[in-house]
């Protein structure tokens, strides 16, 4: 999950309108770019993140729940705006299918908490 994350990453930092291109969404103006930069710069650090949570996962039981919060509400957004007919399945399927097998595999492999830790 951290190497789909920081390539995600790279991708938006290095070639914003490449990547908008290859998710076939309608090229944004240059200087949105900006905007895709900042985006990147959370995708490499959560991406980085992972390979460091998966090392010690009980220790970071938080922030493996907030990767499932944040895999929910991309899919949430995509489910929306492919619902009104902002986006075309051929463009938010592929991104919808990873948030929801990430969330899949995150719930499914996370730590099981015990005692005062549950919450």
């Amino acid at each position: 999950m951290g190497i789909l994350q920081i390539a995600l990453g790279g991708a938006h930092l290095l070639a914003p309108g490449a990547i908008t291109v290859w998710m076939k969404l309608t090229p944004a103006p240059h200087d949105a770019n900006y905007a895709y930069g900042m985006l990147a710069s959370r995708f490499i650090a959560y991406g980085i993140g992972m390979f460091i949570i998966a090392r010690t996962p009980r220790e970071n039981i938080f922030w493996i729940k907030n990767m499932i919060l944040i895999q929910l509400l991309d899919l949430a957004v995509g489910l929306f705006y492919t619902g009104q007919g902002t986006l075309t399945l051929s463009s938010s399927g592929f991104p919808m299918f990873n948030a929801a097998l990430i969330t899949l595999l995150l719930i499914v492999w996370r730590p099981k908490q015990i005692g005062s830790e549950a919450k």
